[in-house]
């Protein structure tokens, strides 16, 4: 038997409600010239709490409303409606599709919303199939006001879906199922895996009460958001992310204009401390937006700052396994204009390698930019090792009566070839070196206290041998 995942379209797979936009253009395109009795109020209703009962009745009511009109000007204007919806498309959508139909599942849409209506949208997206609503047409091509079938909601939903999988040979028991609604509660206890996205507040008590996965589609698979507010969790703690937080440092944050307030960008820093990371999103903060940390995959597998990471965002990296998942991941990131951080040295410099002014990168930033062609913009950062140097495990969290300074300095976007990632990275590389102190810059031999503490306190590794970087193969 063969495996189906099956999406629902409204607060879903779209950002909104789709009635909207295909109503909007069926009166553009005169196919009907005035709208149902307070459809304007049920629509913002559904936008900001989901799918009511109100909003079902006005739905029904649609097929007795196109009695008499010709399917073909539907099937016309609902082609002149799909750029309208894709632009509703919630960003990571795709990547779950894709993860379904990579493991040989058949992909389908399933809504209430009329064939009609939706079916050249579920062309253009790429689902293998459609179940909805199917309106009755006579013979001469017009509606008859009857359905064809049942109204596909909520209980029709899961009969429509059940019909289907019989037809098609699809184990319903080994499928998966994908709605923000408690009224598609049929069709997710039918299936073996149901997911709630997005999920209205009955959905979500109901997900709570029988373990049901809870997920978004604006944001990376994994990524947490709290109920109500609707906020990345890495988007609330932002609003507690102020220099006061860190009485241990004092923080010296300039250029944030230069970060863009809603569109995608690569922010690439040199690499000091693991309290970079702190100083990073301490600048991001002032914008209000989540940022996406490339990160060490130790970070990853840690029992309990592994999930967090991953909750607020993180990417996973391994690296020496030659893997360009971490990039894809980036990159599907960037596609859906999020802010992505990369530290392009790869881990923090160790022993007399840490006090080279000249710094040396690999090419993951390059090629990501080279990629997604979002707009690459140089962090400097200074002074973070003095808040937590490389052999502590923690930071010094003690200092509070003389903080050591922090600096912080966004630059403008850099202009790249796109043509040689070698290329490329020393240009990112010389960016962020204009924007450290006059003192990042000069050649000195760093004291024997200096170099303790620019190493991991279980190092065993050759010293020798720390200045070498492979750019772009390690």
């Amino acid at each position: 038997m063969n495996q189906g995942a099956f999406f629902d379209l409204d607060r879903t797979i779209l950002s909104g409600a789709s009635a909207l936009v295909v109503s909007k253009v069926l009166r553009e395109t005169g196919v009907v010239n005035r709208s149902l009795p307070g459809e304007t109020l049920l629509y913002q209703i559904f936008e900001t709490f989901g799918e009511n009962l109100p909003s079902m009745v006005l739905g029904r009511q649609a097929v007795l409303a196109m009695r008499g009109q010709s399917q073909s000007a539907v099937q016309t204007a609902a082609e002149k409606a799909v750029p309208e919806l894709m632009d509703l498309l919630q960003p990571f959508v795709r990547q779950v599709i894709d993860d379904h139909r990579a493991h040989g599942r058949q992909v389908v849409l399933a809504t209430t919303t009329p064939r009609d209506l939706i079916a050249p949208f579920a062309r253009e997206v790429g689902f293998d199939d459609v179940i909805a609503t199917t309106y009755e047409v006579d013979s001469t091509g017009r509606y008859t006001g009857e359905l064809v079938g049942p109204y596909v909601w909520s209980k029709g939903k899961k009969d429509a879906v059940a019909q289907w999988c019989r037809e098609n040979h699809v184990d319903v028991t080994q499928s998966y199922a994908y709605s923000d609604s408690v009224f598609d509660e049929p069709l997710l206890s039918m299936v073996g895996f149901p997911h709630c996205v997005n999920p209205d507040w009955r959905l979500r008590l109901m997900a709570v009460a029988r373990r049901w996965p809870v997920m978004h589609f604006d944001v990376p698979v994994g990524v947490a958001k709290i109920p109500v507010i609707g906020l990345e969790a890495q988007q609330a703690l932002m609003k507690f992310a102020r220099p006061e937080v860190f009485p241990y440092a004092k923080f010296s944050i300039s250029g944030t204009e230069n970060i863009p307030l809603d569109s995608a960008a690569i922010l690439c820093g040199n690499h000091r401390s693991y309290f970079d990371i702190a100083a990073i999103s301490l600048a991001v903060a002032k914008t209000g937006r989540a940022v996406r940390f490339l990160g060490k995959k130790e970070v990853f597998d840690a029992p309990i700052i592994g999930p967090l990471a991953t909750a607020l965002g993180g990417i996973r990296v391994e690296r020496g396994t030659g893997s360009d998942e971490p990039l894809r991941a980036a990159s599907q990131s960037l596609h859906a204009g999020d802010l992505v951080a990369i530290m392009p040295q790869g881990t923090i410099p160790r022993g007399p390698a840490f006090f080279d002014p000249v710094l040396k990168g690999r090419w993951g930033a390059a090629r990501l930019a080279d990629e997604t062609r979002a707009p690459v913009i140089p962090v400097g950062i200074w002074g973070t090792e003095n808040v937590w140097p490389r052999n502590a495990k923690l930071p010094n969290i003690t200092n509070v009566t003389s903080p050591p300074q922090v600096i912080v300095r966004v630059g403008e976007p850099v202009m790249l070839n796109y043509v040689d990632p070698d290329e490329d990275t020393q240009i990112i590389m010389d960016a962020i070196t204009a924007l450290l102190p006059e003192e990042a810059r000069i050649q000195r031999e760093p004291t024997a206290e200096e170099l303790r503490r620019s190493y991991p306190s279980n190092y065993s590794g050759d010293p020798d041998t720390e200045e070498i970087r492979r750019p772009g193969t390690d």
